[in-house]
């Protein structure tokens, strides 16, 4: 037996000797790669699997966190971005991989109205504005508009806490406008509408649509223009009373990276043979246009 275990641990060399299991357990493993390769390689993924694959062992950890690779993660932009969110002096002492994940959390600036993060897997922008960025028609005049508290503002996950509420108007009209840096891409702006106030009930959400009325009678129409010549125009009639639904308003392509880009948009209904009311708006919203179809199964 004890042959045997012995044989076991040898293995025979062509042309006779023997090479040890001690010598086997010697050759180079994963804690050996340089991690200056780990990084080469690390540029390549995406960063959920960066992350992943620093679990490894210390070297694949080491290499994580090495500057280049999330450089290269961060969209062109990313210190306009970063300036405005975080703050000059604050990304001076923080390392590319702390600024990727700051700018991954839902980031407020223009006095929390409006908000922006990087998406985890991709590095895109995604951007929301609250109803209280937008310039509203009559919103001073409490006869007309209100802001409502909610907890369905922005997917549900209460990022605005109120919306603002149409009780009757003949004359609607909600404008926006954004100055910013986007990466080079295509981008489509989306505002969250809904025919209805929601409110809790017995724990249960129950939708008051009594209020709802003049939309089907004439669409709404939307336009959406850029600094550099861009025009949008489409027009719908909203639908689905109770339920949040998002109107596409239209695109616009970035095609010059660090250059900021305004954008001017906006939502009508000035019909004045009829009185509208009923609706609330929750937000616009600016992401990248494959994100379109995802946003509308939210």
């Amino acid at each position: 037996m004890g042959a045997g275990v012995s044989s076991c641990n040898k293995v025979e060399k062509e042309g006779g000797g023997s090479i040890s299991s001690s010598s086997r357990d010697s050759r180079p493993g994963l804690g050996d790669i340089p991690e200056s390769c780990i990084s080469s390689l690390f540029m390549n993924l995406d960063p959920p699997d960066i992350c992943k694959l620093a679990r490894v062992n210390r070297a694949f950890h080491r290499a994580s966190s090495a500057d280049f690779v999330w450089e290269s993660k961060l969209p062109p932009s990313y210190k306009f971005l970063a300036n405005k969110v975080l703050g000059e002096e604050n990304i001076a002492t923080m390392t590319k991989k702390e600024i990727y994940a700051k700018l991954c959390l839902p980031n407020r600036f223009d006095g929390g109205t409006k908000e922006v993060w990087l998406d985890k897997c991709s590095g895109q922008v995604c951007l929301f504005m609250s109803s209280k960025s937008l310039k509203i028609t009559g919103i001073d005049d409490r006869r007309y508009w209100n802001y409502i508290p909610t907890e369905e503002s922005r997917l549900g996950m209460n990022r605005f806490q109120s919306v603002a509420y149409l009780q009757q108007m003949w004359w609607v009209e909600v404008v926006g406008e954004l100055e910013f840096e986007f990466p080079v891409g295509s981008y489509s702006l989306i505002f969250r509408l809904q025919l209805g106030k929601a409110s809790k009930r017995l724990g249960r959400r129950v939708c008051n649509v009594d209020q709802v009325h003049g939309w089907d009678i004439k669409p709404i129409r939307f336009q959406l223009s850029t600094s550099d010549g861009q025009l949008s125009l489409s027009e719908c009639y909203l639908c689905g009373p109770g339920e949040w639904v998002y109107y596409h308003v239209g695109d616009f392509v970035v095609e010059k990276p660090n250059e900021p880009i305004n954008i001017k948009f906006s939502l009508a209904q000035i019909d004045c043979t009829h009185t509208k009311g009923g609706l609330c708006v929750d937000s616009a919203i600016i992401c990248p246009t494959e994100f379109k179809e995802r946003l509308k199964q939210s």
